[in-house]
């Protein structure tokens, strides 16, 4: 009997702090999203666009907290490094899709993030199945890459002007520096992952 509770606790989905604050980065997509979506005259567009700023911005928060506490605490696991890239990606691309229906993102900058995303992922899933992951890890590109666009959407969402600068034409050239590096480090990496697709073949 003690062993099959250990077999079951062993499988049961680990919970701790890093875990709960990626989980309330996912819950916090919908309502970055919604905002924008609600009745006509509940709130007027200057407040749906500081919400929805405040909002990406907690999410953006907890993005860096709970791998610091992971590591910190030694809480990482196999489902926490899973769930972490999901909850990143669904927030960015939740993001780019409202701000391209407001009109506030080019459709051609939203693809190419939201497409490199994708293409990125399967690459590493491949990759992790032939046991090479290694290749495609993080490089200095990618997380310049990151970093302008976490900055970019939330000045995108807030929209309106702030102490005298034109947020939204910042958060656009800082947008299309994201989409640039996007497309250099998709080939960064495809160059790494290119020799093993060919042994593979």
């Amino acid at each position: 009997m003690q062993g099959i509770c250990e077999i079951n606790k062993k499988r049961s989905m680990p919970f701790n702090v890093p875990i709960f604050l990626t989980w309330l980065r996912v819950a916090l997509i919908p309502l970055v999203v919604g905002i924008f979506y609600m009745p006509e005259g509940w709130l007027s567009l200057h407040s749906q666009n500081i919400i929805a700023t405040a909002f990406f911005l907690v999410a953006a928060v907890t993005d860096w907290f709970d791998g610091y506490l992971a590591r910190r605490w030694n809480q990482t696991s196999a489902f926490g490094a899973f769930l972490d890239p999901v909850a990143d990606k669904l927030m960015v691309a939740g993001a780019l899709i409202v701000l391209v229906q407001l009109d506030r993102v080019h459709p051609i900058l939203g693809f190419i993030i939201i497409g490199r995303e994708i293409a990125i992922s399967a690459l590493r899933e491949w990759m992790a199945g032939i046991g090479a992951s290694h290749s495609v890890a993080v490089s200095s590109v990618g997380k310049i890459k990151t970093t302008a666009q976490m900055m970019a959407i939330p000045m995108l969402l807030y929209h309106d002007p702030f102490m005298n600068l034109n947020i939204q034409w910042i958060g656009n050239w800082l947008l299309i520096i994201a989409a640039t590096l996007t497309v250099w480090s998709m080939l960064y990496y495809l160059r790494k992952a290119w020799p093993l697709m060919k042994d593979k073949d």
